[in-house]
């Protein structure tokens, strides 16, 4: 109680305006959220939410968590960590993602092999999607809010789905088991993380293929993209690293250990800092994007899923 009370008290600022930005990162083992101020790189404390949240997103001050253990998505307000609501999405739900205008969120649910789409933010159900892909990971917005690429474990393709219809209308081929999928500013192109392939793919939205596959290492997991659009990076789990694609070239230009098992990842607005979810390690790492080099570890919660930032 005292730990929450302090955290409180430090998310505020005078005229009770949160500090911003914030990294909010979900403990699956730990049932928390740590918060990480990125202006100052300390963790302001925990919240308290769910059994065991695992995919987030936020926006306008609130947060979707979603909650594996509970087969629900969590709203929560970014302020103070209160449940604002809790919806039931179905068993065993993963990545969430919200809509570049704020509009609309899609959960992926593994166990449905189904694709939930709610409006935001109260959280309404509007569709229920199925897709080919067996546990579906992540269901990630094109940023004209388009398309929902999705990624699943038992699958060798990104599933696509056309919003406005809700329905799935294309795949695209990729490697085995897709995981971290993210799309440039523009919308042209959209990376890949394929864990069993070692291999990261990047697709032509377009085109509706694949255009390159690059040799990543072992089980890449995450995809960050920073906001210039230049520069993709990619979390590979057993190696420990994230790595630095170049767009225009397609190519590896760095590689950045981290800690162990990274997984997903945020950027922040001004592209400056890389926060990763270590999930072996407990922490997250931040990594300078312009020198490509670690700066520090923070220490979160147990088995840290991914982060948001804002």
């Amino acid at each position: 109680m005292k730990a929450l009370s302090a955290l409180l008290l430090g998310l505020l600022v005078a005229g009770g305006t949160l500090a911003q930005p914030l990294a909010y990162v979900p403990n699956e083992k730990s049932a928390s959220l740590s918060v990480i101020d990125t202006a100052t790189g300390e963790k302001r404390g925990d919240l308290p939410v769910g059994q065991r949240p695992r995919g987030i997103a936020g926006g306008a001050g609130q947060l979707y968590v979603t909650d594996g253990a509970s087969g629900r998505l969590l709203i929560v307000e970014a302020a103070n960590g209160k449940l604002r609501r809790s919806i039931a999405v179905g068993d065993s739900p993963e990545g969430v993602s919200l809509s570049a205008d704020g509009r609309l969120l899609a959960v992926a649910v593994e166990d449905d092999n189904s694709v939930v789409l709610l409006g935001a933010p109260e959280g309404r159900e509007i569709a229920r999607i199925k897709v080919q892909g067996k546990n579906p990971e992540h269901a990630v917005f094109s940023p004209d809010g388009r398309w929902l690429y999705v990624s699943a474990e038992e699958a060798e393709q990104v599933d696509v789905i056309d919003v406005a219809q809700r329905r799935q209308v294309a795949s695209v081929a990729v490697g085995k088991r897709p995981r971290g999928i993210g799309f440039l500013p523009d919308g042209s192109r959209a990376y890949v993380a394929c864990e069993l392939a070692g291999k990261v793919y990047a697709i032509d939205v377009a085109q509706g293929r694949a255009v390159a596959e690059i040799t990543a290492g072992q089980y890449p997991n995450g995809v960050a993209v920073h906001p210039d659009g230049k520069r993709v990076f990619v979390s590979n789990g057993r190696d420990g690293t994230v790595m630095v694609i170049d767009v225009a070239s397609n190519a590896v230009v760095a590689t950045i250990p981290v800690g162990k098992r990274p997984w997903n990842m945020a950027i922040t607005p001004d592209g400056a800092r890389l926060y990763v979810a270590n999930g072996r390690s407990g922490s997250v790492s931040v990594i300078d994007t312009a020198t490509q080099s670690r700066l520090a570890d923070i220490a979160v919660g147990e088995l840290p899923w991914g982060v948001s930032i804002q």
